[in-house]
């Protein structure tokens, strides 16, 4: 197979289009294109108005190596690479252990799946419902206001990538393509089968919980058990070597291979580790408000003439700004007709995060503008960055009126140092609802004025991004994990043999796709160790986003 690269063409074009485009490129007749797929689709829309899609397909031809031979200088025509996944190692005939899985979140998830398809049969052990009666639960919190807090957007089976955007690309280094193998997966769970291709893939929330289910249930049968609404309370370390898992309940799991795929919100499970001695780093996060906008505006201003258009979607942005006082200000988990969630996992606090359905359909687009907050800002103990994240959900909390409502304010009265009294034409989507006042009471004075420098400068690039009637809510404090939880090599804490650090909440990932790609990494890294190899350069590739 052969691997073409930017091939553009029109918004408007044909199957048939696309297929000439390949001839010409290639120069061969149309009779020796056998077959191709396509790797990648993009927009480029750089020129509003004169939108085109950018394909990278892979070729089959007559006489493939005729093609590259001639065209070797050509940098837009190479060999297709092998996106096949392969797996390190096979469960020995007998076991004495099984591995265990902490979470079922995108990471606990991929990694109970290549350890079932390898025959190591492991245990996943989730604090939270199944995703269906989660799903319930969450609902019943954002209509009626009842929480949960072991039943909720954070916790339960799929992670809290289940109540979001589904969003499906990441900036990871990922040599063995092992985001193929995600997407591969998904798609033979029921997700669409677009993902393969477009250039930044989604799922949406109705359609995640089918999918999570079938997987499960594909786990199962591959002798995998789950076990739901089972707390890891405490884990058995002797002379640094994980001896078991003990639950909420009482029970103590024999086990000397545990995967620690919690979540960025676990607190708890946090402090556990740390009292028991697990080696732990405070690390970087970042805190901010929730915006909204008509959608309409975004698609206007990404694409002119040709917003609406069904390949294009609702637009998205990304935007970053380097403020006077030292801080960056960025845009974060942006939703494209969506709407601003409740995302709470601590009674007393408020939580702002962003969800869209697959159609991407609703009125507002939304998007968290957060600021970076590093160790300097919360000193302490490497679990000072929760204590930093709770107080500022613990003061939204009061600010909403102490009712899981969140606190909001119009942009233009944000701007002016004023509180909001009314409402504009943006329409809060936030459920239980929300309580207009001044926001910046609601983060620290440098968060406040560095949003403040951001958002005209924004508008700069998005004309209405600093409209008065945009309106923000408070507060979006899980960016990511406040912890690191160092690893080696092999994967396995620093300090604890047998556990295995993986994950948002570990601190090597940010989001559904490398959490999953990093599970993958640390279940092969079980693999090996339980089947007695050593571990090697196939599990290259550093996570970076």
């Amino acid at each position: 197979m052969l691997r073409l690269s930017e091939i553009k063409l029109p918004l408007d074009h044909t199957s048939a289009d696309l297929r000439a485009a390949i001839v010409e490129k290639l120069g061969i007749p149309e009779r020796e294109l056998v077959n191709f797929t396509i790797a990648k689709r993009s927009p480029d829309a750089r020129k509003r108005g004169a939108i085109r899609l950018i394909y990278s397909v892979d070729v089959e031809v007559a006489n493939e190596a005729a093609v590259l031979a001639r065209l070797e200088r050509d940098p837009h025509v190479r060999p297709a690479p092998d996106t096949s996944y392969q797996y390190v190692a096979q469960a020995p005939e007998t076991m004495r252990l099984r591995p265990v899985v902490i979470g079922a979140g995108p990471c606990g998830l991929f990694a109970a799946l290549v350890l079932a398809e390898m025959g190591f049969k492991p245990l996943i052990l989730e604090r939270g419902k199944a995703v269906r009666p989660r799903t319930q639960d969450t609902f019943k919190f954002w209509r009626k206001g009842v929480f949960d807090p072991e039943s909720n957007v954070q916790f339960g089976e799929g992670g809290a990538g289940t109540f979001s955007d589904g969003k499906l690309y990441s900036q990871i280094k990922d040599r063995r393509h092992l985001g193929r193998k995600v997407f591969t997966e998904l798609v033979k769970a029921g997700a669409p089968e677009e993902i393969l291709y477009v250039s930044k893939p989604h799922i949406g929330t109705y359609r995640l919980v089918q999918v999570v289910e079938n997987m499960r249930a594909t786990i199962e049968r591959l002798g995998g058990e789950y076990r739901f609404e089972a707390r890891v309370d405490d884990i058995d370390i002797v002379d640094g070597r994980v001896t078991a898992v003990v639950l909420a309940n009482g029970e103590r799991i024999a086990c000397d291979h545990v995967i620690l795929g919690v979540g960025h919100s676990a607190r708890d499970t946090f402090h556990m580790l740390h009292a028991r001695g697990v080696q732990m780093e405070a690390k970087p996060f970042s805190i901010g408000l929730r915006i909204e906008h008509p959608q309409a505006l975004i698609d206007r201003c990404r694409y002119g003439d040709q917003a609406g258009h069904p390949l294009l979607g609702a637009a998205d942005y990304k935007l970053v700004h380097h403020c006077a006082n030292g801080r960056s200000v960025y845009s974060f988990c942006m939703c494209p007709g969506g709407t601003v969630v409740a995302a709470t996992s601590e009674t007393g606090c408020v939580v702002t995060n962003g969800m869209s359905q697959y159609s991407r359909n609703e009125q507002n687009a939304n998007s968290a503008i957060v600021v970076d907050v590093t160790p300097e800002d919360y000193p302490g103990s490497p679990l000072a960055g929760i204590d930093f994240q709770r107080h500022w959900e613990q003061r939204a909390f009061e600010l909403g009126g102490g009712t899981y409502d969140a606190p909001a304010q119009r942009v233009g009265d944000f701007l002016a140092g004023r509180p909001s009294t009314h409402g504009g034409a943006v329409e809060a989507s936030y459920t239980p609802g929300i309580r207009l006042g001044d926001l910046s009471q609601a983060l620290p004075d440098y968060a406040v004025e560095a949003i403040r420098e951001a958002l005209p400068a924004f508008d700069r690039q998005i004309k209405g991004f600093a409209m008065d009637d945009a309106l923000l809510t408070a507060v979006e404090t899980r960016t990511s994990s406040p912890v690191r939880i160092p690893r080696n090599e092999a994967f396995s804490s620093l300090n604890t043999v047998g556990l295995y650090p993986a994950g948002e909440g570990a601190g090597y990932a940010g989001g559904i796709l490398s959490a999953a790609v990093d599970g993958i990494k640390v279940a092969e890294a079980v693999v090996l160790s339980m089947a007695g190899k050593e571990s090697g350069e196939q599990r290259g590739g550093e996570i970076t986003g």
